[in-house]
């Protein structure tokens, strides 16, 4: 094991003790300090960093400032130990976010999509937990990997709460659902009891092999359903399975708007009933809707003109 190896495991050990995911690094990284290895360069220097940032091993170019943060990331901690390291700067590779305009689902557009499952799924244990999973999605703006990752005593039926555990940036949280959600997840459960009696996990939903869900099964069955339903023909925007998640989010501030509540008062709370980082995550659906936005620039528009003298 060379230094620079020896130096990227210590990095990779202390930072996730501290509980950082570090998915990006620890999977980047080891490429990057091979590439040094192999060039004889004993500590990261700028040029060595944007010359391995920016190899065309890859097609898309979205990489490069992926590549370029975690090299940083590693670079300061080198410094501490090494000055003859360098650190490349913030903007040295720009990062260009695609932003798509997500698929907004209407109330119909769900229904047509939970009969759809419910229908055309032969297997009646299969129609049922993807009919019951869309469904807990578009009622609960939960991440995919965070329903598929369900255990069965996620679920507390007396106080009508999900836990979340170690979702997304490591955080766990709770999640209250409306007793009609509830009672869906509770017909699913029995009914997931009758026809997979001894399953092989504890997962809450349950796929025919008695394990736990997919998610490529999930993507996959969820694009043929909405295909099936017909949702979103002719959109340009093409339905995705995490739009519910922003259908979700959207309409609840869709509603605060509409009955007059303090939505910038609210905005931590539905941040962290999302599981978002930082509030600041959570205010890009201000701008994700052309309704919503007209009624935030209404409502600021009304407030300027009230304390106007």
């Amino acid at each position: 094991m060379s230094a620079l190896q020896q130096a990227l495991e210590d990095y990779l050990q202390l930072r996730r003790s501290l509980g950082h995911d570090l998915a990006d690094a620890g999977r980047l990284l080891p490429s990057f300090v091979a590439y040094l290895d192999a060039t004889g360069t004993p500590t990261v220097t700028i040029e060595a960093a944007v010359a391995w940032a920016q190899q065309p091993d890859r097609p898309l170019r979205s990489v490069w400032p992926r590549r370029m943060s975690a090299v940083r990331g590693f670079a300061r901690y080198l410094a501490g130990v090494d000055a003859s390291t360098q650190v490349p700067p913030v903007g040295l590779i720009p990062h260009r976010q695609r932003w798509r305009q997500p698929f907004i689902y209407s109330p119909a557009d769900i229904d047509a999509l939970l009969s759809h499952a419910r229908l055309s799924i032969v297997s009646p244990l299969r129609a049922a937990t993807f009919e019951t999973l869309i469904g807990l999605l578009a009622a609960s703006g939960l991440r995919i990997g965070e329903a598929i990752r369900l255990d069965r005593a996620d679920v507390d039926w007396s106080a009508g709460v999900l836990r979340i555990r170690e979702s997304k940036f490591g955080k766990s949280r709770l999640v209250p659902l409306h007793t009609s959600s509830m009672d869906a997840l509770d017909a699913y459960a029995r009914r997931r009891d009758q026809l997979q009696p001894r399953p092989l996990e504890p997962s809450f939903f349950v796929s025919r092999t008695r394990k736990r869900l997919l998610y490529a099964v999930v993507s996959q069955t969820f694009r043929q359903l909405n295909d099936g339903a017909g949702v979103g023909a002719g959109s340009p925007s093409r339905p995705r399975l995490h739009d519910l998640r922003h259908t979700f989010a959207i309409r609840t501030l869709l509603e605060w708007y509409r009955s007059g509540q303090d939505v910038q008062a609210k905005l931590p709370s539905l941040s962290t009933y999302l599981g978002h980082r930082e509030p600041s995550s959570t205010y890009w659906y201000l701008s994700a809707a052309p309704e919503l936005l007209a009624l935030a620039a209404g409502r600021l528009e009304n407030t300027q003109t009230a304390a106007r003298p």
